[in-house]
């Protein structure tokens, strides 16, 4: 048995049998086929069990309690497609993530495994409930299969050595401050806003303060995503935010940076039409291009003479909201109404480049954040998708936004499975797929890719299997040069979407098996 403590730094998921090895933590190490390697780094740190408990589940008591967790750090080539689907952050409900889903280890993988993910399926994307149908991915060219090998083979060397890239990485892990400033009352509020702050605290209770910002960057958090709903604080026609709230979300961006965190600011659930703040469609054009400029001109300006450690967002998940395809479209030949969005939506991408830019100072030539349709992997992967052209003296500091809660069937399916294993490809094949196919358009093309949410929802009590995830799909994304943010809605109870693995108002990890395998397993290194 291995003693594990809170604190201790979670279990590192090796995807190189040479990356450095964190200088904290009690995690336990192992390779495929022998325990890894610690290049410059100490390994002393860690207590390292032999490699013959690789494939087995080892009892590990944690915070005084016995949990089952594999550990593993070297995963071999999972071929397998999986379902993928998109998300909702809204409380109670579940709307679906359509991703096109992961990427394989880093290590010993064979040319066989290779060839298994070249055949993968690519899934369909049909509406939530229906099975969905996987038709079969056109093989690699020779080029991509022998650069997927050296993916697995050397990852570490792989990644292009650029500015743009190099700031992706500094991201670490991150943390979204989710149902919080995105919350929102559609009816309600007072016509005066004189009650607009209680929406802070609407759709979970605590109050965030600043000892909950630094509690999250003393447990080894380096970004907080600070997602924000700014329809329930427009004070007139003109766009105009209330300087209440404005000043509110503003001390919260403050504390973050204080601590020494990165921080990205957002437009959140400012989509769906009783907003009356954007919908990417021709329809609502003109409405949406005043929202969009109206919104990201005055932070612009709020933030000028900031550093490049706030990162703006375009927008959250840009969709059809309510269409039939609001998460599902053919991505080969988009529906037309999503060819539509997707051209409406790379026009508001534009837009808020320009609009940031325009406003000078540190803006000028800051990083920022687009999604594609619905922030899926499939949206930002579709030949309509377009990023957006930067003024002529700025170069390469567009990220590209991906959300992707896969496999759903364990991430977000409202009656899915509560069961995970990195050994096992049903599980594992998403997650490889999508990440080496965002790996394969932008990463090795120097573009910076960031997962701004990703989880899994506690299902009776899971926290082995979650925590399993965690590790292994930060891994994965950190091993391609895609830094990856865990979706916190401050839930920890109930039967809808409970992605809680932080107590805000004890300022510590309430499920620390999850949060520290998380943190272990993103952080550079």
């Amino acid at each position: 048995m291995s003693e594990y403590a809170p604190g201790s730094g979670g279990f590192l998921f090796c995807t190189d049998r040479r990356h450095e090895v964190p200088p904290t933590g009690g995690g336990v190490l192992m390779t495929e086929a022998k325990l890894c390697e610690a290049t410059e780094q100490s390994v002393t740190s860690y207590k390292v069990k032999e490699a013959s408990i690789m494939r087995r589940r080892i009892q590990i008591k944690h915070a005084g309690r016995a949990a089952a967790l594999l550990l593993m750090l070297t995963i071999t080539g999972c071929g397998a497609s999986g379902q993928v689907q998109q998300n909702s952050n809204t409380p109670d409900t579940t709307e679906e993530q359509p991703a096109a889903a992961a990427q394989e280890d880093a290590g010993a993988v064979t040319q066989e495994a290779v060839a298994d993910d070249a055949e993968a399926a690519e899934p369909a994307q049909e509406p939530s409930g229906e099975q969905q149908e996987e038709t079969q991915e056109p093989a690699q060219t020779g080029e991509e299969e022998a650069m997927d090998n050296k993916i697995y083979d050397a990852t570490g060397s792989l990644i292009p050595n650029n500015e743009a890239l190099s700031f992706a990485k500094s991201f670490g892990p991150g943390f979204n401050l989710g149902n919080t400033f995105d919350a929102y009352r559609d009816s309600g509020l007072k016509a005066d806003l004189s009650d607009e702050l209680t929406t802070e605290t609407y759709w979970q209770p605590v109050e965030t303060t600043r000892e909950t910002i630094q509690g999250l960057a003393d447990a080894g958090i380096r970004t907080i995503r600070i997602p924000v709903s700014w329809h329930n604080h427009i004070t007139d026609d003109q766009v105009t935010i209330s300087p209440v709230y404005m000043d509110r979300v503003n001390t919260v961006v403050d504390w973050a940076l204080d601590a020494g965190m990165k921080v990205i600011l957002n437009i959140h659930h400012d989509n769906h039409p009783e907003a009356n703040g954007f919908y990417p469609d021709s329809a609502h054009a003109e409405q949406s291009r005043k929202y969009i400029s109206g919104i990201w001109k005055q932070l612009a300006e709020r933030y000028r003479d900031y550093d490049d450690r706030l990162i703006f967002e375009s927008m959250n998940e840009p969709r059809l909201v309510g269409h039939e395809n609001e998460w599902w479209f053919t991505i080969d030949e988009p529906e037309e109404a999503v060819a539509d969005s997707m051209a409406c939506i790379n026009e508001l991408n534009q837009l808020f480049v320009d609009t940031v830019r325009s406003v000078g100072g540190s803006h000028r030539n800051c990083y920022v954040m687009c999604p594609g349709y619905c922030a899926s992997p499939d949206g930002a992967l579709a030949y309509n998708f377009m990023l957006p052209k930067d003024a002529p003296d700025v170069e390469n500091r567009i990220i590209v936004s991906i959300h992707a809660y896969i496999p759903y069937s364990f991430a977000l399916e409202e009656n899915g499975t509560d069961s995970f294993s990195a050994f096992r490809d049903a599980d594992t094949g998403v997650i490889v797929s999508t990440l080496n196919k965002l790996y394969m358009k932008y990463v090795r093309n120097g573009i910076p890719v960031v997962i701004g949410e990703f989880g899994a929802r506690d299902r009776n009590g899971n926290v082995e299997a979650r925590a399993e995830y965690a590790g292994y799909y930060a891994a994965q994304a950190w091993s391609r040069g895609m830094p990856c943010c865990w979706w916190d809605n401050g839930s920890f109870s109930g039967s809808g979407e409970v992605f809680g693995i932080y107590d805000r108002k004890k300022a510590c990890w309430k499920i620390p098996e999850i949060g520290e395998t998380f943190v272990a397993n993103a952080i550079p290194r």
